[in-house]
């Protein structure tokens, strides 16, 4: 059976993206294809084997089409490196200009790998190189001929092993879409220590609808929240509690969230940062939601789906809680 040769994408984006800027890149690449891998900060990678029937394209124009619509739509300059794994991909992508995309055939990789410098393997440091470096190993090339006992020598049977079958261009390695996070954060470091317990209030609002906003964007619901607050002196304290069910239904979210500030009789404390996690994360879709009476519950999940697809729309700053609504303080003169 002859093995259906892979096509690997890896595209490095040249721009500092903020989270939901990252989250909006993965979503519009994966309209190429469902095979997106999250690289952080600012790199993704795609497999784009099973998309090539489907646009009739050639594997290098498809990887034109993910970088102008990352042009496009979102202004991004992008380099790409397109090969037949991951390691080739992103190595490829390193080795390419600011817009230009370097392709390595299947049938070209090893000459396009052996006479590059051993430190562009990845996993090859300073002390690795310099180990190989005194036995005259310069090139990837070099190593790949080196028998493989005498690597092991160099540097142990593991790290051999693994030196070894990355100079020889493999990785077996598939692409693998982002799993489903363990946790959640949200976090708020202050300007200057807060005395203030109106904005202490505020703060932990406005932390758990952002966390509510994530969970109901990646179809998750949380089990228990955590609550830590930071002090001036560097010490902090920490409270946690389960939710009365799973959910990511901002209200909840914020009502044990500030249920959990409340349980600190902070006073006046001198606070610097605010950090809530949720935990016991799951698929929304799994989760059992206690049933209600109230038409008014109905109505809130309603408007609250409404408010999320005007954000995703508009902005974050497009809806947001009565609560957190700019002051007189807010404003500019």
């Amino acid at each position: 059976m002859t093995t259906r040769q892979r096509y690997i994408a890896h595209l490095h984006l040249h721009a500092a993206l903020s989270e939901d800027q990252y989250d909006d890149i993965i979503e519009l690449v994966s309209g190429v294809t469902p095979h997106v891998q999250a690289v952080p900060p600012n790199a993704v990678q795609l497999d784009l084997t099973s998309a090539l029937r489907y646009f009739d394209l050639s594997p290098y124009d498809l990887v034109q089409m993910a970088k102008l619509r990352l042009k496009g739509l979102y202004d991004i300059d992008s380099s790409a490196g397109l090969a037949g794994n991951r390691m080739l991909a992103a190595m490829a992508a390193d080795a390419s200009a600011p817009g230009d995309t370097t392709w390595v055939p299947s049938g070209q990789a090893a000459a396009w790998l052996y006479p590059r410098p051993v430190t562009a393997l990845p996993g090859v440091g300073r002390a690795t190189a310099a180990t190989l470096d005194k036995y005259g190993l310069h090139t990837i090339g070099q190593v790949a001929d080196v028998p493989a006992a005498t690597l092991q020598r160099l540097l142990g049977a593991g790290p051999a092993r693994l030196l070894a079958e990355r100079a020889q261009g493999r990785d077996p390695r598939p692409v693998t879409p982002l799993a489903p996070a363990q946790h959640l954060l949200a976090d708020l470091v202050l300007d200057r220590d807060c005395l203030d317990p109106a904005l202490h209030h505020r703060a932990v609002l406005g932390l758990a609808d952002r966390i509510g906003q994530r969970l109901r964007g990646e179809r998750q619901v949380a089990g228990r929240l955590t609550l830590t607050v930071r002090y001036a002196d560097r010490s902090s304290t920490t409270r946690a509690r389960p939710l009365p069910e799973p959910t990511s239904h901002s209200p909840a979210l914020i009502a044990a969230a500030l249920g959990l500030l409340a349980s600190l009789g902070l006073q006046r404390a001198r606070v610097r940062a605010f950090v809530i996690r949720a935990d016991d994360l799951g698929p929304a879709g799994a989760a059992h939601r206690q049933l209600s009476l109230d038409s008014g519950d109905d109505r809130a999940h309603a408007t609250e789906a409404a408010a999320d697809r005007a954000r995703r729309r508009f902005g974050q700053g497009a809806v947001y809680p009565a609560a957190l609504a700019p002051g007189p303080a807010d404003r500019e003169p």
